[in-house]
């Protein structure tokens, strides 16, 4: 019957493709949104991710502020004990980084506070402090050897305050379970060490020996 009609079959055919092209379309957009429903479902979990990462690193930021700006001024107070000398901490965000600055600061006069970089205003001695101090918090906080090396790293301290910053140091290896090997000329650091090595030359060359 349909042979008697070409057109027909034709449009028949034409109808049949057009069905099946309907039915591909509606197999892919389903498909699409079932895609769309999953990458949004999978956008939200990453930004509910990111949000706790971003609150646990907040927390790691704060924590280690805090024990920074608590040792450093815990040893600045002790060792410098004629100043009133503190750390405090600037944290900035910038384009989702966090960026902190430590600064100085010395209210020691009545009439007026400074807060600056310590080598801007304070001299090396207090810089110093502070460098070494930082070390110490690095090495606990990344969980390293408990052992700290210095190469006459307190030659910028004046005599007038070695004398307690040997004694805060002892402190602190006590109270750290931590080691500190100083190479020093210093005859304060010398006697402040439980163990003391000094070098000696003879004809045989330089040797080591204790000195108690």
């Amino acid at each position: 019957m349909l042979d008697a009609f070409p057109e027909i079959k034709t449009l028949r055919s034409q109808a049949d493709q057009a069905i099946g092209f309907r039915d591909a379309l509606g197999k892919q957009r389903a498909d699409n949104d079932a895609e769309i429903i999953r990458l949004e479902n999978e956008d939200a979990t990453l930004r509910l991710v990111a949000g706790l990462i971003r609150s646990l690193a907040d927390a790691e930021v704060k924590e280690g502020i805090e024990a920074v700006t608590k040792l450093q001024t815990e040893g600045l107070q002790e060792i410098f004990f004629d100043q009133n000398l503190s750390l405090e901490a600037e944290v900035t965000e910038e384009r989702g980084k966090v960026a902190v600055n430590l600064l100085t600061v010395d209210a020691t006069s009545d009439d007026y506070e400074i807060k600056d970089d310590p080598l801007e205003t304070m001299g090396g001695a207090v810089a110093t402090v502070e460098s070494v101090l930082l070390r110490v918090i690095v090495i606990l906080r990344r969980q390293m050897r408990p052992v700290l090396l210095l190469d006459e790293t307190l030659s910028a301290v004046a005599k007038g305050y070695i004398e307690r910053m040997a004694g805060f140091l002892t402190t602190l290896c006590s109270r750290l379970d931590m080691d500190i090997l100083a190479v020093t000329h210093d005859p304060l650091l010398i006697d402040a060490a439980q163990k003391a090595y000094v070098i000696e030359a003879t004809p045989n060359g330089v040797v080591f020996k204790e000195r108690r």
